[in-house]
C-alpha cells in the first residue's frame, strides 16, 4: 500500500512546479501554518497547487517518511522537498526564492499572475 501511496506522491510531485501538503485546501485552509503558507505563495502570483491530507494518515506517514520531516504543510518546488515557511521565508528575504521560481516557471513557459516590485 505505502508503495502505491509513495507513487501517487511522486506522480503529484513531478505534475506540480510548486505542491503544497497541508491540512485543508487553497481555498479552505484547516490550520493556520496551511494558510500562512498559502498566503505567503500568493505573494509571489505563480500557481501552486495545495493537497489535503488532514483526512489521509497513510499519505501524511509516507510524506514524514520520504521527507524526515514530520509536521504540515510540506513544500515541494521544481520536486524538490523545501520545508515549509521557516525555511522558505528566509530565502524569499536573501531573493533565493525568487530566483528559484522565476528558473522553475521559466522553463516551464509560465509567468508569475501579478509582478513583484
Amino acid at each position: 500500500m505505502s508503495n502505491v501511496i509513495r507513487q501517487e506522491i511522486e506522480q503529484e510531485i513531478a505534475a506540480n512546479p510548486i505542491i503544497v501538503y497541508g491540512k485543508g485546501t487553497k481555498d479552505a485552509p484547516r490550520c493556520g501554518f496551511t494558510l500562512e503558507t498559502i498566503q505567503f505563495f500568493n505573494h509571489f502570483g505563480y500557481p501552486f497547487t495545495v493537497v489535503d491530507v488532514l483526512e489521509n494518515m497513510p499519505k501524511r506517514q509516507v510524506l514524514s517518511e520520504m521527507t524526515d520531516w514530520q509536521t504540515l504543510p510540506k513544500v515541494f518546488i521544481k520536486g524538490q522537498f523545501m520545508g515549509d515557511t521557516d525555511i522558505l521565508g528566509p530565502m524569499a528575504e536573501k531573493g533565493e526564492l525568487q530566483s528559484l521560481l522565476e528558473e522553475t516557471f521559466a522553463q516551464a513557459g509560465i509567468a508569475p499572475a501579478i509582478k513583484l516590485h
